[in-house]
Formats: C-alpha cells, structure tokens, sequence
C-alpha cells in the first residue's frame, strides 16, 4: 500500500537536536562566569581583609592631625559589596593638653568620642595620599570643652607639633543623631553646660576655615527645640573654649509651664557669637500668655536682651534685658548662676521708670480687677534662688517705689478716700456727694519701701497723699489678694472742728489745740485691714506703732475659711457683671 511503502523506504531517521543549555559555547561562559564569580569573592575578601587597617589607620591619622590630638578607635568593618562600606565604633578623641575632667589618672573623659560612624568610598582612594568622603552618618557624637584652668600635660610636647599639611581623608558633610555638647568647668559646684543635639548637619568642612552647621537643639527648661544655623572653628587644639562659634537660633513653642510657679508659651529668636567660653547673645522673646500661678491672669510680655555666657562657670550676665508687659516698660540687669543640679540663681537690678501699677497687680495678685491703678516708677532687687519649689514662693524682691495719680478699682473704697480727702481739706459739706458718687474726685500720690517673700508683701514707710491729707503707714498683703492689714497715722490740713458742721463742729473746737501735732491740723492714729471685698478703715488707738512682723502674726489668726469664701462670692460677683457686659 502506499502508505506501508512510506514507511519502509529504508531513510535514516532525523537526528536529535541538543537543547540550549546543552550547548559547550554556553557551558564555557558558565564557567567563565563562575571562576569570575569565585574571583570577585576572593577579591572583595582580599580588600576588605587588607582595606580595613588601611583606612583605620588614615582615619586615626585624619583625626589626629585635625585636632592635635591622640585618637583611639575600637573596630572597623568594611564591606566591599557597594563600593567600600565603612562602619566604625568607639572613636575617641583625646585632649593633648589636658585631661577634660579633673580625677584619677585614666578616669579623664574623652574630649571627643562617637559610638557609631558609617560612610562610603572607593577602592582607588585607598592609593591616594588625600582622597574626600562624600558624607559621613555618625550616631552618638559627645564632645566635652575642658576648662580654661586645665592645662597641665597629659603628652609629651611634640606631638603639639604634628600639624601637617596634608590630612588623608577629607570630609565635605558630616550628619549626626544624638549628639551631646559639654562645656566643663572646674568651680567647685557647678555641672557643666550640657546642650543636647538631636540632629546636627556639618558641611563646608575644611582644615583652618570655619564649617557650616545646622543643629536642632533640646532645651530642657523651659522645654522646646531650638534651630541654630552658623559657623564653628577653625578648631582651637591647644585651648578648645577658645573656638569661635557664631549663629542664628529660633526658639519656639517654649512652655513655661516646666518652670513650677509661672506658664506661657515663650518664643525667642536671635544671634550669638565669640569663643565657646564666652558667648555673646543678642535677642528678643515673645510671651503673649505670661502668667504667675498666684494669679493666673495671662499677660503678653515682649523683651529684648543682651547676654554674655561665661563658659568656665555656666553663668550667664545679662546685661540688659528690657522688657515690656502690658502697657509698663522696665530693665534688668544682672546674673543668671548655674547652681549644680538645683538650677539656676537668679539676681537682678529691675528699673522701671515707665509702668503702670495695675500691670504689676493684674501679674502678680489674684484680685480682679487690680486693687488700684497710677503710673508707677521702681528700682529694686530680684533674686529668685534655686530649688523646686515654686517662682511665688522663693521669689524675693526689694526696692521703693513711687505711684502718681492714684485710683482705686473698688468704687467703695474710692469713695472714702474723697470722702476723707473733702473733710481733710475744711469742705465737710461736700464730703456727703464725693463718697457717694461712685467716681474718684482725687488723685493721690503713693511712696514706699517693700520687701516681697513667702507670698507676702511688706511696705514701710507708706506715705500716701490726697489733696488735705497725708497717710503714714505700714502694713502688709497678701499676694492672693484676700486680707491686708495697714497701720499708722493720718494727718489733714483741716482741724479736727473745721472738718465736719452744726453742733458737732462747735464741739470740737476746744479739743482742737489737743489734737494739733506737727504741723498738721490734726494727727490721728488710723488702721485699714480686712480682706478685698470688705476693707475697713478706722482708729488703731492701741496699736498704730506695730511693727509689720506683728501685723504678719494677726494675718495667721484671721480665719482662712472666712476670707476664702468672701473671695469666691467677690469673684461669682465680677464673673456676673463681666457676663452683663
């Protein structure tokens, strides 16, 4: 049949055809590729056995010469993966002058160390003399700036002399995690300046120039992050605190309220400059809630400053700082002392030739609205010691004081004093319409000395004058504003006859003469005290010379209970017409 003779026409059958990774072209380059494979393994080994003392010793020797110092560095590994990868651990820099903390010989601290460093390079860098390191992430950088006084020899002195000028690895950026800024100091109870550095960016990094850097900074109280652009160096080997810093800060979103006893939000922004031991700052802060907790009534406060900050010590001299509150203007001068781990002891010359002593109340006293209002002029002393304790309660201040055109807030206690002023001046007639009427007839003058302590104000020598009249008093008040308690004398132009009319004025008249003394009119002994809603003016016969510590033990036995709640109804009162309003 045909097709059987198809099949057995004897043809030779088609040969098989090799698959294609059978093929020996593709099996050489399979071999090639491996042996190359195996080759690159070997080679990658070899450099990076051989790379690591290569580049631990140019590193040593770059940071040697970069800061005149002996350098320790605990471990370097290489990989050769991506180019060369080097992670580095322990580096120390050591300071060739001295050791950074007085103590047992080899318990000094290292002027630099860093826990961690990372960057990349090349193999052909490692047959240069010089090759440059694109940018270098380092975690855990401290550095310590010892003290001026410690300079005694920790080397021999030829290694001062090793500056050359030629460094093996050059580094053009530098970033860094957490690093820590230590300025020491050698005075017997003072912790160093520690400046904790979240994350600091160095570039324009050169030899004997000056490097940029960008740093955010923790401030720890008040608490906040700061923002600083500048210029630092070139290095000082020799004397480190003698390196120049120079810059731009941002401070913002501050909270006071990490400081016990006052609150706010505190921004600041300013320039500084000069060597790391003595740093000169100029800047402004703006606190629009201010307050103290013993009134808690938020007021904005804008000041400008001028600051030296005295590395060897960790004080700080202000010099000056001029501030305005409210509608007042004022200036301090004087030092901020860092005092160990208690914090810091402030003292300050405050000058206000321009105020407003309703600025001061509306800050310090709980009572709303301020007990009075006049322009105010003061000098005094603030000092405010360390401790945990609250602002209110360890602030001390003294000084005199001069308030002109003196009102009063509470239209009661107003109204008296032109009652008293009419009658003092011989107008007994027109005493009855001025201390009804509700408005302030008078303006007075106020003259003091105080002493501010234990949120408690003392005045001495009070001389307060109304037209017919001058008070003479002492007293003292609480910073709270609910019980004062003032005595002394009053003394009136008028005579004691002259002061009031009809049948009582003709009975006075004889007693007239007894009642004269220096000079005035008439003089009598007089007490105001009470509490805020309720004062109380009358004749102190037995007790118009005691003395303020006696007037402070009356205020301790007044009941606490009673003048609170004449407080709250006050306040219930003053919410309600503020609501009216």
């Amino acid at each position: 049949m045909e097709v059987g003779d198809r099949k057995n026409t004897g043809a030779p059958p088609p040969r098989n055809r090799k698959r294609w990774w059978q093929k020996r072209w593709l099996q050489w380059l399979a071999g090639v590729a491996l042996v190359c494979a195996i080759a690159c393994g070997i080679a990658v080994r070899y450099v990076e056995r051989h790379a690591e003392p290569i580049l631990r010793q140019r590193i040593i020797e770059s940071m040697s010469k970069r800061f005149d110092s002996p350098v320790e560095l605990d471990r370097v590994d290489i990989s050769a993966m991506k180019g060369l990868e080097v992670t580095g651990q322990g580096l120390r820099v050591q300071f060739v002058a001295g050791a950074t903390q007085p103590g047992r010989p080899g318990d000094a601290q290292p002027m630099l160390s860093v826990r961690r460093f990372q960057f990349r390079t090349d193999v052909r860098s490692l047959f240069h003399r010089s090759s440059s390191i694109g940018i270098v992430y380092v975690q855990g950088l401290e550095l310590h700036i010892p003290p001026a006084e410690d300079r005694g020899p920790l080397l021999p002195k030829q290694h001062l002399s090793r500056k050359q000028s030629r460094i093996p690895l050059l580094l053009s950026h530098i970033v860094c995690d957490d690093a820590k800024l230590f300025i020491e100091t050698s005075k017997p109870g003072k912790d160093p300046l520690e400046f904790d550095i979240q994350r600091l960016e160095l570039t324009d990094i050169g030899v004997d120039r000056p490097f940029h850097y960008d740093a955010i900074l923790t401030n720890p109280k008040p608490t906040g992050l700061i923002h600083a652009v500048g210029r630092f160096g070139p290095w000082h080997g020799d004397q480190p605190r003698n390196t120049p810093i120079s810059g731009d800060y941002n401070f913002s979103h501050a909270d006071l309220n990490s400081i016990k006893g006052i609150g706010g939000i505190l921004s600041s922004t300013g320039h500084f400059s000069g060597p790391l031991g003595r740093i000169i700052v100029d800047g402004a802060t703006d606190t629009p809630d201010f307050s103290i907790d013993t009134a808690n009534h938020p007021v904005p406060l804008h000041t400008q400053f001028h600051a030296i900050v005295d590395g060897t010590t960790g004080d700080t001299t202000l010099d000056p700082v001029q501030a305005r509150l409210l509608h007042s203007e004022f200036t301090a001068r004087g030092t901020v002392a860092k005092i160990g781990h208690d914090g810091h002891d402030i003292s300050l010359d405050v000058d206000m030739p321009n105020a407003r002593i309703e600025d001061m109340l509306q800050l310090a006293v709980k009572t709303e609205p301020p007990l009075m209002r006049g322009a105010l002029t003061m000098r005094a002393k603030l000092h405010i010691p360390p401790g945990p304790a609250r602002v209110a309660e360890k602030l001390q201040l003294a000084g005199k004081f001069d308030i002109r055109s003196v009102s009063f807030s509470n239209p009661d206690v107003q109204d008296k004093v032109d009652a008293m002023s009419m009658r003092a001046q011989g107008k007994p007639k027109k005493a009855g319409a001025a201390g009804s009427d509700r408005t302030a007839e008078v303006a007075a003058e106020m003259k003091a000395d105080f002493t501010l302590g234990d949120a408690m104000a003392t005045v001495t020598n009070l001389n307060y004058q109304i037209p017919g009249a001058l008070v003479m008093l002492n007293g003292v008040y609480s910073l709270n504003g609910e019980v004062f308690e003032f005595k002394g004398h009053v003394r009136t132009d008028a005579t004691a006859s002259q002061m009031t009319t009809g049948w009582k004025a003709l009975l006075l008249k004889p007693i007239d003469p007894f009642l004269k003394k220096n000079g005035a009119g008439l003089e009598l002994p007089i007490s105001v005290s009470g509490t805020r809603g309720e004062p109380h003016f009358g004749l102190a016969l037995h007790s118009a010379d005691e003395t303020t510590d006696e007037m402070k033990q009356d205020l301790k036995y007044k009941v606490p209970a009673e003048a609170a709640e004449k407080g709250r109804k006050q306040d219930k009162k003053n919410e309600k017409q503020d609501n009216r309003k």
